[in-house]
């Protein structure tokens, strides 16, 4: 029997990049943030139960841009998780797997994130007034 000289499972060269790809790798990296984002939101925690100095110092810190810059990615990744993760849940069920429903799932899982973190910063800033 003669042996096919052709790789066991395709590799990356045989694929053209699409938007499916980018998104599966942001879904990795986005839990990789929430992650760290949760060492934030605990540090946070811990700032308001250790007194009024403490809490003060934790939020100068997050209200300067370079905290606003990571409170937004933080949520940013929090919404692009969520709704990559509610497509994946479609996609376990077996649904969802069409070429043409993949690439309107990637536009709804990218817009919906970014307008969902829209959502929770206006909400946010216009419960606590900015």
């Amino acid at each position: 029997m003669a042996e096919a000289k052709r790789p066991l499972s395709p590799h990356l060269q045989v694929y053209r990049w699409g938007l499916h790809m980018t998104l599966s790798i942001l879904h990795r990296a986005t839990g990789v943030a929430l992650g760290a984002g949760t060492l934030l939101l605990a540090w946070w925690l811990i700032s308001l139960a250790s007194g009024p100095e403490a809490f003060a110092q934790a939020q100068s810190c997050l209200a300067s841009w370079l905290g606003r810059v990571v409170l937004l990615g933080f949520t940013w990744s929090l919404m692009l998780h969520l709704c990559n993760g509610i497509r994946h849940l479609v996609w376990d069920t077996g649904q969802g797997f069409e070429l043409s429903t993949v690439r309107v799932t990637n536009m709804l899982v990218l817009g919906g994130s970014v307008v969902l973190t829209l959502i929770v910063w206006v909400a946010g800033y216009g419960l606590i007034g900015g």
